[in-house]
């Protein structure tokens, strides 16, 4: 199995891809592609004192920075995330990774795989932890601007990694908007709610947006505009009260005491919500495994990222998606018409 990395993503530049992937072909014993700038690849080898062992290295000169725009995402042909997308599309990567740009992820990923048939649009799908199992949301962030249709292909999608990847038969699939009643949301949500009510999901309902953690859906379809933004604010809220908590506890002594006997279980706590425990979200509907990490990864998050996409891989994740999508896309022809 091979790995295709983009060593030129994030916001921290190079370092932390290379030193995930350096830990991520060590944990998981998997070749990783890294793909640079190699003259700073190998100066972080140097610095890390790796030798080398399972990665291999591919020389690029230009790369996509967080910033940059449409513009830069088709003028530069020779980026690492381009050389990354190809490198899966002419098979000599199993799947890639990235922490960079995410509208050019998404824009050269779509440009240079495709996407499935039936998918207008391909999904960022994370899957979020809850009481009672993972919950799939989608979209977290590809599509800003989304029609009842893509919504619609969203669902669908979730529920054949749901039942395809994480064996339930039955996915309950969901529909993120303001209220649970399905005359609540603006007029987007109120024709997919028509849409997948009509569908033979097992759709449940409306559900807001704080019940995303709470095991009532398996699958929370959204547009990329708000999905996102759940993400991020339930990422703040976390931050921010650990930050507070840890200020609480070392104001007095028997707080430090009651610290000291919970320590193990707020740990088992803090790697249920923390981010880098996930890696990062599949970018569904694609032809080929893309994983997309967040702008803000430290080399724990790149690597579980990487062992993530190495999951994905080895259960057939890309060929369970394709071969049930047919059989949906002419459920979608018949719709339209």
């Amino acid at each position: 199995m091979k790995i295709a990395v983009d060593a030129m993503g994030g916001d921290f530049g190079p370092k932390i891809p290379i030193a995930g992937a350096i830990q991520a072909s060590r944990e998981f014993n998997i070749e990783v592609i890294l793909v640079g700038a190699e003259n700073i690849i190998h100066k972080e080898f140097d610095r890390l004192n790796h030798d080398r062992a399972n990665i291999s290295i591919i020389n690029t000169a230009e790369y996509i920075g967080m910033g940059e725009g449409l513009i830069s995402f088709r003028r530069k042909k020779r980026s690492s995330l381009r050389v990354c997308a190809q490198l899966v599309k002419e098979k000599q990567a199993d799947a890639f990774i990235s922490t960079g740009n995410s509208a050019a992820i998404v824009y050269i990923s779509k440009k240079i795989l495709g996407a499935l048939n039936g998918v207008e649009k391909p999904a960022l799908a994370l899957l979020v932890p809850s009481g009672k199992g993972p919950t799939l949301l989608l979209d977290v962030g590809a599509n800003a601007n989304c029609r009842p249709r893509h919504l619609e292909q969203f669902a669908v999608m979730g529920h054949l990694f749901m039942q395809g990847v994480m064996g339930l038969k039955e996915p309950r699939i969901a529909l993120m908007s303001i209220g649970e009643e399905k005359s609540k949301g603006n007029e987007l949500t109120k024709e997919v709610f028509k849409m997948l009510k009509a569908s033979p999901l097992n759709f449940v309902g409306n559900i807001e947006g704080k019940d995303i953690y709470s095991g009532k859906a398996d699958v929370i379809v959204s547009d990329g505009f708000t999905g996102n933004i759940a993400l991020k604010v339930s990422e703040g809220v976390v931050e921010n009260f650990l930050s507070q908590a840890r200020s609480e506890i070392m104001k007095n002594l028997f707080s430090k005491i009651g610290f000291f006997l919970m320590k193990r279980n707020l740990k088992n706590l803090y790697k249920r919500m923390d981010y880098s425990q996930y890696g990062g979200a599949l970018l569904l509907g694609l032809n080929g495994i893309c994983v997309v990490g967040h702008g803000r990864s430290n080399t724990q998050a790149v690597k579980n990222a990487i062992g993530t996409a190495k999951e994905f891989v080895a259960n057939k994740v890309q060929e369970k998606i394709e071969t049930e999508m047919d059989g949906f896309s002419q459920y979608f022809e018949r719709m339209k018409a």
